[in-house]
């Protein structure tokens, strides 16, 4: 396994000019710092020094590095402060974290972060191997996957978000978003933390890309994707054991005869805007106000972890944060009690683990955040142990921790409510509460993540292997080409959008152009030969496009059939009189969903909502075929669903039994039949079993085998065509 993530989980430094290692700070480097040496895995990432501080130098600490199972990605002074300080942090990390006000959108930063992506894809080709599981993490290497996939097609690769993504509302205003969005689709497994976030990727997919998916798999690229939940777990061992390590107890011990018999509440975050530090001070100012008598009962110890300290939202914010704790801290304050211990520094692990077994109450508000692993951590060390969680509804977390308690950050008066509760709770309340979430923690730890992970991933390489399986190999085709030549009677049915061209909205772009008359008219020369163009296009348009060709015709899926020289006939007669009762439902919802449109066949109704907004269409399809299937159950009438199409027409026509027509018609020594669409699975149905059925596009089908595209149909036809 490959894990590429910006940070190595070990960081280089440079002191008295020496250069030390030291293991990583961060959510990923702790997640996965314990599992990783475990596997047989190599990790790619910045080793969090300058390569101009280590010039000269750099096969050394690359030594040094592989020693810890870990590859460095050297990146100037300049890249870090463009494409991490400038990029990652000034514009990814404040829009997905929904505080547009702090984004920049500078063109320069941009292209470092396309750069340095592409210097990690340059490394990650460099070690990797055929056969090597590469798993990309983060914000940072978005682009990453679709690098990597233009250079190794069949390359198993999964990539995880570790923070929140988006609503498309806000996601939109990143003038590169479909270049980000292209850039994770090139994974074959994409991972986020919570439900929300898969729903707002897959919302932005379809109305950037116009992918639909289904139950979170979607078809790009012909590829199969999928699209999933893993909350990240933690090592919840580790946790529930080390609370008993004497450090941690000696620890404990100093911090219980500082505080002395008051409550403990506990604030331990990054120093960031998106924790909501601020709104959480003045909560407990409230707090205090509301509640005299916890006055000198209770003690806040706010821990606040130096970040970004040289951007200026951090700054003011650090400000912000100093003002609120001294005002606090002045206004109710005594001699013998000050109400918050405010420490703004890195905490060793024994120490951090002290404070989780030692307090009363873990307050983490954070207004956004991907996960929290702080809120599982502090669950985790109280094993039958007194302890109450508040949790914001925010943070990802929340979604595994109902039993905590959950509050809105923004509510002040829910907060203080929150801390009034958790302080009054019994002792039995509070270990039954955590017995539960610990459960769920140690059930799910950060090794059932990765493995969850590693086998979805496994489990989607093997679904494109089975539908990659069917593709039209050269071996084959030289099989069906054989076939061929040999035969004296041949039947090729063609669908005509998305196969012999590719799909247009517009009649005109949809028109064939000279090369594909040329081809269809050599084919139709060969006295062998009998091709037939099964369409769902009107009869009218198909008559102006090949009524001069020596072809046979279906028009709407199956309505209109016409012979090589003949005329057209209707499969059977039909009635039209239903659509005065079925007009006007598509009319309604016409009207109820803005860029829909209907068209009218002679005998069938279609609604299209390709030009509609994504998810209304969702939304008004599912209505729409509710109300159609109470007006149509004793019409004959059959609802057909496609690309964003409702199509309604009799019951008993389809492709398939037009195409018997044909199929029937003479014994035929070879039958081709290719097509794109839903529709051509009713032809694929009916074909005898020594017939050529060819899907174009890799999706399941009752076609026997599959090709990429419309220039490989053209490819195969030329083929035959000059055979």
């Amino acid at each position: 396994m490959i894990i590429v993530s910006n940070r190595l989980p070990v960081s280089v430094v440079r002191r008295r000019g020496k250069l030390q290692f030291q293991p990583s700070v961060g959510g990923l480097a702790t997640g996965l710092g314990s599992f990783y040496r475990s596997y047989q895995s190599l990790w790619i990432g910045w080793p969090g020094i300058p390569l101009e501080e280590i010039k000269g130098m750099e096969e050394d600490v690359k030594e040094k590095l592989l020693s810890e199972g870990c590859y460095p990605v050297f990146l100037s002074q300049y890249d870090i402060e463009n494409y991490y300080h400038g990029f990652c942090n000034k514009t990814i990390w404040p829009l997905f974290h929904y505080f547009p006000q702090y984004t920049v959108y500078e063109e320069k930063m941009w292209k470092a972060y396309k750069k340095v992506n592409e210097i990690f894809r340059d490394i990650v080709l460099e070690v990797m191997e055929r056969d090597d599981f590469i798993w990309i993490h983060d914000y940072h290497l978005m682009l990453l996957p679709r690098l990597i996939r233009e250079e190794v097609p069949d390359a198993t690769i999964g990539f995880f978000l570790h923070i929140p993504f988006p609503s498309f509302d806000e996601f939109c205003l990143l003038p590169w978003r479909e270049e980000i969005i292209n850039g994770i689709l090139g994974a074959d497994l994409i991972g986020f933390h919570t439900y929300d976030y898969v729903q707002h990727f897959l919302d932005a997919v379809r109305r950037l890309l116009g992918h639909e998916h289904a139950l979170g798999q979607l078809i790009a690229d012909n590829r199969v994707i999928r699209v999933d939940v893993f909350p990240m777990g933690i090592d919840y061992k580790s946790f529930s054991r080390i609370v008993k390590a004497p450090e941690v107890r000696k620890e404990a011990e100093k911090i219980k005869k500082r505080i002395g018999d008051r409550k403990i509440i506990l604030s331990i975050d990054r120093l960031d805007y998106t924790k909501g530090i601020p709104l959480r001070l003045e909560a407990f100012d409230l707090f205090l106000e509301k509640n005299p008598k916890y006055r000198e009962k209770v003690t806040l110890i706010l821990v606040a972890v130096p970040s970004r300290t040289r951007v200026e939202p951090y700054v003011l914010l650090k400000k912000q944060i100093d003002e609120l704790v001294g005002r606090i801290n002045g206004k109710y304050g005594t001699l013998n009690w000050v109400p918050i211990w405010y420490l703004y520094r890195f905490l060793p692990f024994h120490v951090l683990v002290a404070l989780y077994s030692v307090a009363d109450v873990a307050l983490l508000t954070p207004l956004r955040d991907g996960m929290n692993l702080i809120a599982k951590e502090f669950v985790a060390t109280k094993v039958d142990r007194k302890g109450v969680l508040i949790i914001s509804e925010m943070a990802g977390a929340s979604k595994e921790l109902g039993e905590a308690i959950v509050v809105n950050p923004n509510n002040r008066n829910e907060v203080v409510k929150a801390l009034e509760r958790a302080l009054e709770m019994t002792i039995d309340e509070q270990i039954e509460r955590n017995r539960v979430m610990q459960e769920r923690l140690k059930r799910y730890d950060i090794n059932r993540w990765v493995n969850d992970f590693i086998d979805r991933l496994s489990h989607v390489k093997k679904l494109q292997k089975e539908l990659y399986a069917r593709k039209l190999t050269a071996e084959t085709k030289k099989s069906l080409i054989n076939n061929y030549r040999k035969s004296r009677r041949r039947l090729i049915l063609l669908d005509y959008d998305g196969t012999l061209v590719p799909f247009a909205e517009r009649p005109e772009k949809a028109k064939p152009d000279n090369e594909l008359l040329k081809l269809l008219n050599t084919l139709t020369r060969k006295m062998e030969n009998e091709v037939v163009i099964v369409s769902g296009r009107d009869r009218a348009t198909l008559e102006s496009w090949f009524g001069n060709l020596n072809v046979g015709l279906i028009a709407e899926n199956g309505v209109w059939i016409k012979e090589r020289g003949g005329v057209w006939k209707m499969i059977e007669p039909l009635k039209n009189d239903w659509k005065r009762e079925v007009r006007p439902i598509l009319e309604l919802y016409v009207d109820r969903t803005p860029g829909s449109f209907i068209e009218e066949k002679e005998f069938s109704l279609v609604w299209h909502y390709r030009k509609a907004d994504p998810r209304l269409g969702m939304v008004r399809v599912g209505e729409l075929k509710d109300a159609l299937l109470h007006l149509i159950a004793n019409l004959n009438l059959r609802i057909l669903e496609g690309d964003k199409v409702i199509e309604i027409k009799n019951a008993s026509v389809n492709k398939g039994r037009a195409s018997l027509k044909w199929i029937l018609k003479e014994k035929w020594d070879f039958i081709l039949a290719i097509g794109d669409d839903w529709t051509d699975e009713d032809l694929f149905a009916v074909l005898p079993k020594y017939a050529y059925s060819i899907k174009v596009g890799f999706v399941p089908s009752k076609a026997k085998f599959n090709l990429s595209t419309v220039d490989d149909v053209r490819s195969l036809l030329r083929e035959l065509a000059n055979t």
